[in-house]
């Protein structure tokens, strides 16, 4: 639904919401959201949008109101992201585009959690071993905001599947740890003309890269190939943080995508994070030209 088209009683109600003055201001909570969404018959993002069209940020995103204001807000709630990979990457950037109110996500993996994720995979617990990494995802962000569209997709990504299953996404990110499904997937987003978010770790270090259409690419990075199917990761493996640190960064380039504030983003630019050494390294990446031109 268009939030301008919202009904005329959800718009009045709303509207005594942003009347309000004062200490005893109440904020627009998730309670009185759910409320409105069942009075009106409509999905909770509805009535957050609605709001929104109102200036009235809805309370669970008060501390988004500094950074993407309710414009960003809103804009975060129209997109959909394709997350490829639930596993040490793909959980900690579900959790946090859910907690950012990114109105649909698509958690696509074909994996099940087994013990020795249970060291740095969001979803992984004892109680969830042995089930579906992207259903046990969907499931939580369900719990977390029940205004986000959660899709669950058990399947590998392929080249006879990757653009029927991306397509619709605003934005991509590569959560994978398969040098050869990386490539799938940015040939996909190449194809559809959607930006890309590639992160990769591996011991205490990671990388970032955010690729739009035109710009420098993973071959760029990893050379012509052929590829491994894994990285220097199956060797160094991961602690607990890394994918956190290199997931936030991923997160913070989707949240400038979809608001438009493409100030820092890392295109043409690769950026490494040591937390051992404790340093940061940004590599200015060449884009190829094309010598028939």
């Amino acid at each position: 639904m268009n939030p301008t088209q919202a009904p005329e009683l959800l718009t009045e109600a709303l509207a005594r919401f942003a009347a309000q003055d004062g200490d005893d201001a109440e904020p627009l909570s998730g309670a009185a959201v759910r409320e409105l969404a069942r009075e009106h018959d409509m999905n909770p993002r509805d009535v957050e949008l609605a709001a929104l069209e109102q200036e009235i940020m809805p309370e669970r995103y008060l501390r988004n109101q500094g950074t993407v204001g309710c414009a960003g807000q809103k804009a975060l709630l129209q997109a959909k992201v394709a997350v490829v990979g639930a596993g040490g990457l793909g959980g900690w950037i579900v959790e946090a585009l859910a907690r950012m109110g990114v109105g649909h996500l698509q958690i696509i993996d074909g994996d099940c959690f087994v013990e020795n994720n249970l060291n740095r995979q969001l979803g992984s617990s004892e109680a969830t071993l042995d089930r579906p990494k992207a259903a046990v995802l969907a499931e939580r962000v369900r719990a977390i905001n029940s205004a986000v569209d959660v899709t669950a997709q058990e399947l590998w990504i392929t080249e006879g599947n990757a653009v029927d299953v991306l397509r619709g996404a605003d934005v991509i990110v590569d959560a994978l740890d398969s040098l050869p499904a990386r490539f799938v997937v940015q040939r996909a987003a190449r194809e559809l003309n959607v930006p890309l978010v590639h992160g990769a770790i591996a011991g205490y270090t990671g990388q970032v890269l955010t690729i739009l259409p035109g710009d420098a690419d993973l071959e760029t990075v990893y050379g012509p190939g052929p590829y491994p199917e894994q990285g220097v990761e199956a060797e160094q493996g991961n602690p607990s943080a890394t994918p956190m640190m290199i997931a936030s960064w991923q997160v913070q380039q989707v949240v400038k995508l979809i608001t438009g504030a493409h100030r820092g983003l890392l295109r043409n630019r690769l950026m490494l994070l040591d937390a051992q050494a404790g340093d940061v390294t940004v590599i200015e990446l060449e884009q190829e030209t094309d010598e028939s031109e």
